[in-house]
């Protein structure tokens, strides 16, 4: 796995408390990880701050997947 998925899985374990084993790609944060608004808005203010980036909250708040979160931050750091 590369460095952005593994420090995104460190950022979703440290604020929902699951284990990483629980989580792939493909993983959604409310349905399988039981995440609700604030913890999504807490792991993406995570993202922002381990990679020094500013989140759109409009295509933030279009992030259900774990899958989804890693294209964000991918684009973000290419962006930025």
């Amino acid at each position: 796995m590369d460095q952005e998925y593994q420090k995104l899985v460190a950022i979703i374990v440290d604020v929902l408390g699951v284990s990483e084993s629980e989580i792939t790609p493909d993983t959604t944060f409310t349905d399988d990880l039981g995440a609700d608004s604030l913890d999504v808005a807490q792991i993406i203010m995570g993202i922002e701050e381990e990679f020094d980036v500013t989140v759109d909250p409009d295509v933030a708040a279009t992030v259900t997947t774990v899958g989804q979160a890693l294209e964000l931050i991918k684009n973000a750091v290419e962006g930025a």
